[in-house]
């Protein structure tokens, strides 16, 4: 999420676990065990049946993050396993750190090599990330003026690499809300209700995927995505136009068609249409537009 300061990125991003799918019993005993090799379960009784939260303050540590120390424990990517690991002002986290999310972002788990052994924890995490536009925090803000140079927006935002931000599935602008906006009146959806689509959708997806191991789109392989996407002939036109027009990579291609079926999920559509497919398409921000 991409906005000025005060726009309601982490409001946002700490509503979202109210809206997330219960877990399973076998996401349940994951998450206990490493909650237990980490010597976190003083005070907790049976399993853990909320997915986890972890909002690091950028000066973590890298061993804080990725796991590791002395004795190697978990750890924050780890201990979000089956849960939101929440990075607030993402550019400020040092880049060496930043980088090595590209391997549990990928594979689903993280390796750390010691000279007297070398451990793999699981680190399956829906990342969730939060940054201002530029330095103070006003660029292109319709209210306050930008006071960074472009030399100082650059080198702000250039603190993300490239193939990070590949591995981004949802890059989207978080305006300021205007007073207007802020005062209506309009109730809009509870939690509640929309749990209830999200948990619908996610049973959707254990029916597709059961007898395996994968239990979410987003563990898919590519041919496990080709043989259930099912994609409309107009769908299908128009993830190829975009993909010459933006110069996707292949793995932007296979995650915007992933987003996409998972948005029919959410529509209790079987098919995959071209109005889904332009839906995840408008949440890449960044290859639409750039981040300036």
């Amino acid at each position: 999420m991409i906005g000025p300061p005060g726009s309601g990125k982490t409001l946002l991003a700490r509503q979202l676990p109210t809206i997330l799918p219960s877990m399973t019993r076998a996401e349940a005993l994951e998450v206990t065990k490493i909650y237990s090799v980490s010597g976190l379960l003083q005070g907790r009784e049976g399993l853990i049946s909320q997915r986890p939260f972890c909002a690091p303050h950028h000066s973590i540590s890298y061993a804080g993050l990725i796991g590791g120390g002395r004795i190697p424990k978990p750890g924050q990517v780890s201990l979000a396993h089956n849960g939101v690991l929440f990075l607030d002002e993402l550019p400020e986290f040092p880049r060496r750190i930043l980088e090595q999310l590209r391997q549990p972002l990928e594979d689903g788990v993280v390796y750390i090599s010691r000279a007297q052994a070398s451990l793999t924890y699981p680190s399956r995490f829906m990342l969730v990330a939060a940054m201002n536009p530029c330095p103070c925090g006003f660029y292109q803000d319709p209210y306050r003026e930008c006071t960074c140079s472009h030399t100082e927006i650059h080198r702000y935002l250039s603190r993300l690499s490239g193939p990070l931000l590949d591995r981004i599935d949802l890059q989207i602008n978080v305006p300021r809300l205007d007073y207007e906006e802020m005062t209506r009146a309009e109730a809009g959806e509870t939690s509640r209700v929309v749990q209830a689509r999200v948990e619908e959708a996610r049973q959707r997806q254990l029916r597709r995927f059961a007898g395996s191991n994968l239990n979410c789109n987003a563990a898919m392989n590519t041919r496990i995505l080709r043989e259930v996407l099912n994609l409309h002939p107009a769908g299908e036109q128009m993830i190829q136009a975009a993909f010459t027009r933006l110069q996707l990579s292949a793995r932007a291609y296979e995650r915007i068609l992933k987003v996409a079926r998972t948005i029919a999920d959410l529509a209790g559509s079987d098919l995959v249409e071209a109005q889904h497919v332009a839906e995840a398409l408008s949440y890449r921000a960044y290859d639409r537009h750039g981040m300036m």
